[in-house]
């Protein structure tokens, strides 16, 4: 990764106990995908969910505190069971690619996600970076649930 790109960027990984292949099916099924998709306290309803390359994705995140997010984006990249981009497109825009490998029978999840400037990433980093933790305590607590 370039300079430029790394100051655009936010990563975090997490180890989660269960085969990759488990953890995809938890992005690919919209049920599940919805139990645990957005940061604490935050629900989705799905308007569309088409997981294939080209795809799009269409989702309101209900806050805690009641305000309502609307969400758009596209699949650019769908290969199961090992990577996963997703092109945010409504504000803020970003990309993120998900790895997940194979790691003794567990999978490392690596959440890479790439702002169109430098400046995006640091105006939303206060806030994207403890939300994607969330998001991967959620993810881990469903794929333990579903195990």
């Amino acid at each position: 990764m370039s300079d430029a790109e790394a100051d655009r960027t936010l990563v975090t990984s997490r180890l989660i106990d269960a085969p990759p292949a488990r953890v995809f099916e938890a992005f690919a099924d919209p049920a599940l995908l919805a139990r645990w998709w957005g940061p604490g306290g935050f629900a989705s309803t799905f308007e569309e969910f088409d997981f294939r390359p080209g795809g799009r994705w269409r989702f309101v995140m209900h806050g805690p505190g009641g305000a309502n997010f609307s969400n758009e984006s596209v699949f650019a990249e769908v290969e199961r069971p090992a990577r996963i981009v997703i092109r945010h497109e409504s504000a803020p825009r970003f990309e993120l690619a998900i790895a997940l490998e194979e790691r003794s029978g567990k999978t490392l999840v690596g959440w890479r996600q790439v702002f169109p400037t430098a400046a995006d990433c640091r105006r939303i980093a206060a806030l994207a970076a403890p939300a994607n933790e969330q998001n991967l305590d959620r993810l881990a607590a469903v794929v333990r649930e579903e195990s």
